[in-house]
């Protein structure tokens, strides 16, 4: 016969357990540990709460041995991974502008950049971190065009061909 788990919460508990619930930034999965452990507390069996929560028990006895080792503190969501620091400053409409302004005066000069080395620029230049794929969208919503860069240099010599 399996072992059922129970769950007895102290006075103090409960009202962590209420002041948890109360919270309207908890995530879907974080109410979903409290509810457990609450009707846990409430005398219910796993097969009953993970009926009313619509779970599977594994989730409802998952969620009673992280009671277990964490109490309320361990209900919550873990840190997700990723780098950690600061966030990095979003790209804004003074960014984009100055970015347009530099591959207009490239174009002049006939200079011709990568995104990769856009991005690169944008980085040390402006303090904006954004992945590769991006400026390429940005530009094509900016209006800017542009041909794959070719083997030759023919087209820097000519500036209609620029």
């Amino acid at each position: 016969m399996p072992n059922i788990l129970r769950v007895a919460l102290t006075d103090e508990q409960r009202r962590d357990l209420h002041a948890l619930l109360a919270r309207r930034d908890l995530t879907q999965y974080t109410r979903q540990r409290a509810e457990c452990v609450r009707f846990l507390d409430q005398g219910r069996s796993v097969a009953e709460v993970a009926g009313v929560l619509e779970c599977h028990p594994v989730t409802v006895r998952a969620t009673v041995h992280r009671f277990e080792k964490g109490g309320i503190a361990g209900l919550p969501d873990a840190p997700r991974p990723g780098r950690p620091g600061r966030p990095a400053r979003l790209l804004g409409a003074e960014d984009r502008a100055a970015l347009g302004g530099l591959l207009d005066d490239s174009a002049q000069a006939g200079i011709t950049w990568t995104v990769p080395a856009l991005c690169e620029w944008l980085r040390d230049e402006r303090e904006v971190e954004i992945s590769s794929d991006w400026p390429g969208e940005l530009l094509r919503r900016e209006g800017f065009r542009w041909k794959r860069t070719r083997d030759s240099l023919r087209h820097k010599a000519d500036p209609v061909l620029q």
